[in-house]
């Protein structure tokens, strides 16, 4: 489907290394900031494959390499600077190439420009625009989740302007590495009744700025494309507050809602593997992009996932014969060959259906358990405004309060519920609010949460004489389906994201609700002609269209939509689905992967003192380790003895005539060695099938293994 980000900025960092040095070998040091960048995009065996002799990390302490040329991809910051700066006076490397993973700020670059020794070290430097991780082929994050109380925090007023300044850098990075110079629409809420509602707004023209910047400076962004010209539409959480907090019951989803997942830079879940046999024990599965069977149903229906999962393993098993159970005895020489081959691979694929089905199954229980059916026929109606008839609800006030008495649904879900039910009644009454709570038997502090909503445009409460008329939608309510068809009473509530996404398309989006940055060149222009001008027009003195119905030869145009504050797994889900249906590539990116009860704690956080959130801002910075300014021990020095005693004693044929050659294979002694260092001798490992290099000393890798 389209083009994987993950792909791509994978190509983008092979080919800097693959580029750099060219033909020589050489090594390449990372960071602890972008070696987590490389981890998710790049396995440590690609990059040795392009004539890298190893992998260092700039922090950890190394001996000398003047012999190698060393390529550096490193993240902006002080610390990471003096440990440059550092190996650069030891002369550490032959050569240095640094690659910095986005724009450096001027005084660390003017501390680089001030030394000498830098400019004879290094080669070249440049600025890669990388700074951002693709967590799924359409799905990028900054891993960022304190960005939540930057934005919306009333306490953190004074560091919005810096951190939408990064934002917009990462932004820029993501429409560079897809090279994409989109136009830029924006939400502006009507009637805004929160500070934060000019967000959008400043954000925009920031990525704006920076992209005008950037393709200024670089006469070859955008690259030459048939491709339509891309559109980069900017919102917020604020747009849309019913995502983070509905049950959607979609798989992947789910799995985030309900289940015990480790989150840290990628996920797993703790399951059993082997279960009932002798080697029974507990492991923790990754969840990520290599796991084909979670790529092909995350965002599958509850409802068909089961089944589908069930009949998938059925046919595993049927394709892999030779691994059956009641198997013990094989009938041939073959058979055991083929077991012996396959094993590897049908074991993985035997945990993965075991991990799956024991997640699949885990959720379906608590779905039962935890009333789950129940509360989302409610939700359902408070989200949507409709009932399962697609009329105006009735009773729903008694629905919610029946659902809060009812000791089988959790806390949490009676908060969602609360918060969910003012919403859709766009604020009441105070008394009501402490009525609720204690219908409820939540404590106190869950007031703030409902309380804090105010700061993302909520309106929570009102007086009671309101002649306020209600909100107008964002987009129309969704219409009944045609009948015959398949609609789920418990899955009716889209995020507002699809109902964008598609008038968009349509050339149907309000102007005044999603304004441009730049106004359009040509009041005759339609929507359409806007965003489907191709990238090459940008460049060239007579535009060229493209078709409003691209055919399935054609490149397929790229939206880009920027949540700040956070984006849900439902909101991904839309847009893998708008991808397949209307033949764009849609990628949405943000800040961090929201699932409703880290929503509830980040918008319960808004109220606490400041110094409680610890944001890395308020932490003390990174120092550069201690041993960088250590003295280098000096090398030994030569015996300034006659040689005349040695050379007398010497036997041509003696191990002794050989230390007087270099390790290179020239002697030391030669007028004119070769001007650059032979490649590490290089021999395949039996046991492994890897490859692995001869030096003495041992080669050190930071890289984790994908």
């Amino acid at each position: 489907m389209g083009t994987s980000a993950i792909t791509a900025l994978r190509e983008i960092i092979l080919e800097v290394v693959r580029l750099t040095a060219q033909g020589e070998w050489k090594v390449f040091v990372l960071d602890e900031g972008s070696k987590k960048l490389v981890d998710c995009v790049i396995k440590e065996d690609d990059i040795l494959e392009e004539n890298v002799t190893n992998i260092e990390q700039i922090e950890s302490k190394r001996g000398m390499n003047q012999t190698l040329d060393a390529v550096y991809l490193l993240s902006p910051q002080p610390h990471i600077v003096e440990c440059l700066m550092s190996d650069l006076e030891r002369r550490r490397y032959r050569r240095s190439y640094i690659v910095w993973t986005s724009s450096l700020p001027t005084e660390l670059r003017d501390r680089i420009d001030r030394s000498g020794v830098a400019r004879e070290q290094i080669a070249q430097s440049r600025v890669l625009n990388v700074d951002f991780f693709p967590r799924e082929s359409h799905l990028i994050t900054f891993r960022d989740p304190w960005s939540f109380p930057m934005l919306f925090h009333p306490a953190c007023n004074q560091l919005v302007r810096k951190h939408m300044d990064d934002l917009s850098q990462k932004i820029v990075s993501v429409c560079v590495s897809l090279g994409e110079y989109p136009t830029i629409r924006y939400y502006r809420p009507r009637s805004p009744l929160h500070e934060a509602s000019v967000l959008c707004s400043h954000l925009a023209r920031f990525v704006q700025d920076g992209l005008d910047q950037h393709a200024k400076h670089h006469e070859d962004f955008p690259p030459p494309s048939p491709r339509p010209r891309g559109v980069l539409i900017i919102t917020d959480r604020t747009m849309d507050l019913f995502a983070p907090l509905i049950h959607e019951f979609t798989y992947q989803a789910m799995v985030h809602d309900l289940l015990p997942l480790r989150e840290e830079d990628k996920i797993f879940y703790k399951t059993t593997v082997k279960q009932g046999g002798a080697k029974e024990e507990e492991k923790d599965m990754e969840l990520g992009e290599k796991d084909k069977i979670w790529v092909e149903n995350r965002h599958m229906h509850m409802k068909d996932l089961l089944e589908k999962l069930v009949d998938d393993f059925k046919k595993f098993r049927a394709a892999n014969p030779q691994f059956a159970e009641d198997d013990d005895n094989p009938s041939s020489l073959n058979s055991i060959k083929d077991m012996i081959a396959g094993l590897p691979q049908f074991q993985e694929g035997k945990e993965a259906y075991s991990l799956h089905l024991n997640m699949a199954q885990e959720c379906m229980n608590l779905f039962q358990k935890c009333q789950l059916p129940n509360i989302a026929t409610a939700e359902q109606s408070l989200a949507t405004g409709l009932d399962e008839d697609y009329k105006k609800p009735k009773n729903l006030a008694d629905q919610v309060v029946r659902l809060l008495d009812d000791d089988n649904v959790n806390f949490p879900d009676r908060l969602r519920l609360i918060i969910e039910y003012i919403l859709y009644r766009d604020g009441v009454f105070s008394s009501d609010i402490e009525k609720l709570l204690a219908h409820a038997s939540l404590p106190a502090r869950d007031g703030e949460v409902i309380h804090n909503l105010d700061l993302l445009g909520a309106r929570i409460s009102r007086p009671l004489k309101d002649n306020k008329p209600a909100p107008q939608p964002l987009f129309q309510k969704k219409q009944a389906p045609p009948p015959g068809s398949e609609d789920l009473s418990i899955s009716r509530f889209d995020p507002l994201l699809k109902p964008m996404i598609e008038e968009l398309l349509r050339g149907t989006l309000d102007q005044t609700l999603f304004p441009f940055t730049k106004p359009l060149l040509d009041a005759n222009d339609g929507i359409l002609g806007q965003t489907n001008v191709s990238q090459a027009s940008l460049r060239s003195a007579k535009p060229t269209w493209a078709r409003t119905r691209p055919s399935a030869m054609e490149p397929r145009q790229r939206i880009i939509v920027f949540m700040a504050g956070g984006a849900t797994y439902s909101e991904s889900r839309v847009c893998y689905d708008l991808s397949q249906t209307l033949s764009k590539d849609i990628y949405l990116t943000t800040s961090h992967m929201l699932n409703p009860n880290l929503f509830l704690r980040q918008v319960r956080d808004l109220s606490v003192d400041k110094r409680q959130l610890d944001l890395p801002i308020d932490r003390p910075k990174p120092k550069p380790p201690a041993h960088i300014y250590e003295i280098e021990p000096r090398p030994p020095e030569k015996s300034s003895q006659p040689p005349s005693a040695s050379l007398g004693a010497m036997n041509l044929n003696s191990d002794s005539a050989n230390k007087n050659s270099s390790t290179n294979g020239f002697s030391k002694s030669s007028a004119k060695p070769h001007p650059l260092p032979s490649p590490p001798f290089i021999t395949a490992a039996p046991s492994s099938g890897k490859l692995s290099k001869e030096p003495k000393e041992k080669k050190r890798h930071f890289f984790g293994r994908k």
